[in-house]
């Protein structure tokens, strides 16, 4: 309960100051008379997203769908990439390197490569989505498969477990934290792909909107694209957050934190 409640007034707190900034940025706007297609004021942003609610929703729809489908790829792929790179030597020798240079390349040079190879359809956004969500994952992942107790490890082999027991009953189990940070990382990655899969191929979408806008100096609808995208990444990560907090009861950052008035020196 006072985990939950910490939650509510963490939550409380934050729409409370983006309230104090939209004011502040109202007032500003009207006092300093900056021109609308510069910063338009809160006012005109939520007015330009009322006069065409049902085709921005069905932007942001298709946006969240190609999202989740980069983010299910990344994580399956992910996870079965860290498993082979901890019980194979070659794996991480070669498989691992290979993806640390890979990351190091910048996923917006290789979009192009992804249109010519798959064409301008969703293929190539859910591959970008997920090409910049896996690493996060991957390297999560590896830290927490290894960073299993070796005592414990020690104990299913004198038990004579199988390997597959022993991932499945020691390993995993213990890789959970470190895989929900790094499914933290990645939905708010994979959102940041699909937004550039479709600055580049998207013919749908809030980057599709966001660019034909821009082409015409329509600032508002920018700033609504913006705003959902926003959106859309906070529902995101607090719904990794609500897997988490649902997966891991028993694990200590679930746990409500000690009054620290009621102990004593």
């Amino acid at each position: 309960m006072k985990t939950l409640w910490t939650r509510t007034e963490r939550s409380r707190q934050a729409m409370l100051t983006l309230l104090v900034i939209l004011a502040i940025w109202e007032a500003c706007v009207r006092a300093i008379g900056i021109r609308e297609f510069l910063l338009p004021a809160p006012t005109k942003i939520l007015a330009q997203f009322l006069s065409q609610p049902g085709y921005l929703l069905l932007q942001s729809l298709d946006t969240l769908r190609t999202t989740l489908y980069g983010f299910a790829l990344a994580l399956v792929l992910g996870v079965a990439a860290a498993i082979g790179i901890v019980y194979s030597r070659f794996l991480d020798r070669t498989l691992y390197s290979l993806l640390v240079a890979l990351n190091a390349v910048p996923k917006v040079a290789l979009a192009p490569l992804f249109v010519i190879w798959m064409g301008t359809g969703v293929m190539p956004k859910v591959a970008i989505a997920m090409l910049i969500a896996i690493f996060p994952i991957l390297i999560d992942t590896v830290l927490g498969l290894r960073s299993t107790d070796p005592d414990m490890l020690d104990m299913a082999r004198v038990n004579h477990a199988s390997r597959a027991k022993t991932l499945w009953k020691i390993r995993f189990p213990n890789a959970l934290p470190s895989l929900f940070a790094g499914m933290k990382v990645g939905i708010s990655f994979a959102l940041v792909g699909t937004i550039v899969g479709e600055f580049v191929a998207g013919e749908a979408g809030l980057g599709h909107v966001i660019l034909v806008a821009q082409g015409s100096f329509d600032t508002s609808t920018v700033f609504v694209a913006l705003a959902l995208l926003c959106l859309l990444g906070v529902l995101l990560f607090k719904a990794i957050e609500v897997a988490e907090a649902r997966y891991l009861v028993w694990h200590a950052s679930q746990r409500g934190m000690p009054d620290m008035a009621g102990v004593s020196a």
